[in-house]
């Protein structure tokens, strides 16, 4: 899709989405990159450990059957892994209620050890933010991704994995178009 743009697309992503903008960047050139509370290039084995950990049968049921969404089959679960304490309950049943499955046996495996991102191969710069509530994601990952890309990540104070509708989103959107707009883009 990004070749047939007239220009080369400034790509963005979230969580698996991060994890897809990271390895789209180690072939291709973009104006930029920026990674919201994404898979770390070291894979998805911190996240899988402190779920296994917080709910182990459920991560027993998750892995054998591939079927995650059994991890966040009630509200107070969806809040735990995505959101802070400050969104509103309707807002989390809302957005629980839209969740689908997204990671399958393969894409597993590829963000666990068979195809994690290659930092040393991307040139493009890349903004890194996080979010210090974050449950799937840890501030430590966010800090190790922006490392890996050669920059120092932004966090953000209270806010949970699903940056982008938490109530204080607009600083997350200010904060990247900040970002660019200092890059010239």
């Amino acid at each position: 899709v990004a070749d047939g743009l007239p220009t080369r697309p400034v790509v963005i992503g979230h969580s698996l989405g991060g994890f897809i903008v990271q390895k789209y960047l180690e072939s291709h050139q973009a104006p930029a990159g920026v990674l919201l509370a994404s898979l770390p290039p070291r894979g998805i084995g911190g996240f899988l450990w402190r779920n296994a950990k917080r709910h182990p049968l459920q991560a027993v049921r998750a892995t054998l059957t591939t079927k995650t969404l059994r991890n966040y089959r009630t509200p107070a679960l969806v809040r735990e892994a995505f959101y802070s304490s400050a969104t509103p309950e309707s807002d989390v049943v809302r957005y629980g209620a839209r969740l689908c499955e997204e990671y399958t046996g393969r894409v597993t495996l590829d963000t666990l050890i068979l195809n994690r991102p290659e930092p040393e191969r991307v040139t493009s710069p890349v903004l890194v933010l996080g979010a210090e509530a974050d449950h799937c994601i840890t501030p430590a990952e966010v800090d190790a991704t922006a490392r890996a890309y050669r920059t120092i990540a932004e966090l953000f104070p209270w806010m949970g994995h699903n940056m982008m509708l938490e109530p204080d989103w607009p600083k997350v959107a200010g904060t990247i178009h900040n970002w660019l707009t200092a890059h010239g883009i």
